[in-house]
């Protein structure tokens, strides 16, 4: 059958070729587009690239492979196109939004936290301190909240965060006070 001037197996193999171009500009581009998925989720620019390329690619591998109806085709094509497009936003986009929500923090979530000094910090000067946390471990730079020095592995509590850096005291657990 012949649309527009050209065969099916040929419009459904431009469609799959433009849908890459577009999804490949989509990775560059994707931050202007996001906006448009939190008025739905229906209208995610990934997931309408996604059901147009299993589409495209379905319906032209069955007009090569097959000798059905063309209808039959597009129709077969569709619900192929929409149940791995429903999979891929259930198994994969919503998982990846709610995971990047969790792992996130802000500075003044580290304020009184206990970490451990991972490059020492001398005195008026910087060092690396590592958190650890459920979702994972943080490291940033830290500087003496009183300007003395603090040496490789010891426990610290932060005070306070300026400019990325978390200015923390010396800690001493009670616990193992009283163990000694």
């Amino acid at each position: 059958m012949e649309l527009f001037g050209a065969t099916l197996e040929t419009i459904y193999l431009f469609m799959l070729i433009l849908a890459g171009i577009l999804t490949i500009l989509y990775l560059f581009l994707g931050d202007f587009l996001d906006g448009i998925g939190d008025i739905s989720p229906f209208l995610n620019p990934a997931l309408i690239l996604a059901f147009i390329t299993f589409f495209s690619a379905s319906a032209y591998i069955l007009e090569i492979t097959t000798s059905l109806p063309t209808l039959l085709i597009a129709a077969v094509s569709i619900a192929i196109a929409f149940i791995l497009d429903t999979f891929l936003n259930i198994f994969v986009f919503i998982p990846m939004a709610s995971a990047e929500e969790s792992l996130s923090y802000t500075e003044d979530s580290l304020k009184g936290r206990v970490g451990t000094i991972i490059t020492s910090i001398p005195m008026d000067g910087f060092g690396e301190i590592m958190i650890k946390s459920k979702s994972g471990t943080i490291s940033k730079p830290a500087a003496s909240y009183d300007n003395e020095i603090i040496n490789l592995e010891q426990q610290v509590l932060v005070i306070e965060v300026k400019n990325g850096v978390l200015y923390v005291i010396p800690y001493e657990n009670e616990l193992d006070a009283y163990s000694n």
